[in-house]
């Protein structure tokens, strides 16, 4: 027989972070308990029925199966798992079925999925961020420079965005950002990353830069980093949602090859020149073994007269567009205005038209009564 355990609600609703959880079961409400614990999640334990005004607004519910068919009447809703009992007892897929379930769990079996699913309750996660990966047909293509515009654009449509250097021997997009002493981590200090890292912290922890922040290397002797580190801070970069903009190296690294599996889309900037185009060739064929939507951008005007079209043919790519050279760019870098800060700019122009075939229009700010 179960000892019997007792309700628990938050004293401080505002801390209320993590799932709902629905037993009377004493065991099964230790283990969900301590899985909560594990991930930072402050959790609401019920022995009943919830209200129904708790039972919608919980972001991550999770019943017990001695209370499904007490809780099947509730409203249908997303994010309810059903917590399995009795690995013999087939019936539990039909309660599941009643209490619309999304999925049937056994601990320990489902420990690790489902400390993940808490974990995203805790951090609010939501869809997760496009990631467009940019690379240079050639050594000086522009690709750093289109990355920052990207994600300088994005930022300023009001798109939550996310810039990641991921050439270590780039120089660092701060710089290109205008923010080289601006305070916050670089790449070292998370090199020795591993599992999950919580999203919300890593955005707190970088430099905020034109509305946007951006995780870039320092002028320290680091190289290179782990692929498990790269793996783990862009999996926290795109549980955030909104866009990720990855600045990568031509010749693509350990680390580099695991951003660019993670990645969404892909643009490869190439100068309108025939040895750039030979270069490209190589890059391509490295690139397409990871990501399948790779698309070539072509910059304007070149020696001989090539067009963007006849680029992306040879390349075999879909042409996102060519790209004219901006004024007074150079100097802009120079003095600390990042590519892409003039609006009405070729970079800002191109990025703008980009953004808005790939990215759901950005959320509009309100006020109560209606909006900005």
């Amino acid at each position: 027989m179960s000892t019997p355990i007792t309700d628990h609600r938050p004293t401080d609703r505002a801390e209320l972070s993590g799932p709902l959880i629905v037993t009377e079961h004493a065991g099964l409400a230790e283990q969900l308990l301590r899985l909560c614990a594990a991930a930072g999640a402050e959790p609401q334990l019920l022995t009943t029925p919830p209200p129904r005004a708790e039972w919608e607004a919980a972001q991550l519910v999770l019943v017990g199966d001695d209370l499904a068919e007490r809780c099947a009447g509730l409203t249908r809703r997303a994010g309810v798992l059903l917590l399995g009992l009795d690995l013999d007892d087939g019936d539990v897929w039909v309660r599941a079925v009643q209490l619309g379930a999304e999925h049937v769990l056994f601990l320990p079996d489902a420990q690790a999925w489902l400390l993940d699913r808490i974990a995203d309750a805790a951090e609010g996660v939501g869809p997760p961020a496009l990631t467009v990966a940019v690379l240079g047909g050639r050594g000086g293509g522009g690709a750093s420079t289109l990355a920052c515009a990207l994600a300088v654009t994005a930022a300023r449509l009001g798109h939550r965005t996310m810039l990641i250097d991921a050439d270590p021997l780039g120089g660092g997009l701060d710089i290109l950002l205008g923010g080289e002493t601006a305070g916050g981590l670089r790449w070292p200090d998370l090199a020795g990353s591993r599992g999950r890292v919580n999203g919300t912290e890593l955005a707190k922890a970088l430099p905020e830069l034109h509305h946007l922040t951006a995780l870039s290397w320092d002028r320290g002797d680091t190289l290179a980093i782990p692929p498990e580190a790269m793996r783990s801070v862009l999996a926290a970069a795109r549980r955030r949602g909104g866009l990720v903009v990855l600045d990568l190296p031509r010749h693509l690294d350990a680390a580099a090859g695991q951003a660019l599996e993670q990645a969404d889309a892909g643009l490869l900037v190439v100068p309108a020149e025939l040895r750039a185009l030979a270069a490209a060739d190589r890059v391509v064929a490295a690139a397409r073994m990871r990501l399948a939507d790779l698309r070539v951008v072509v910059r304007v005007p070149g020696p001989t007269g090539l067009t963007g079209g006849e680029i992306a043919r040879h390349l075999g790519l879909k042409l996102a567009g060519e790209l004219p050279p901006e004024p007074g760019l150079p100097l802009d870098v120079e003095r600390g205005s990042p590519p892409g800060i003039r609006a009405k700019g070729p970079l800002a122009r191109f990025c703008g038209g980009f953004l808005s075939e790939v990215m759901p229009p950005a959320p509009v700010p309100t006020i109560e009564g209606g909006q900005l």
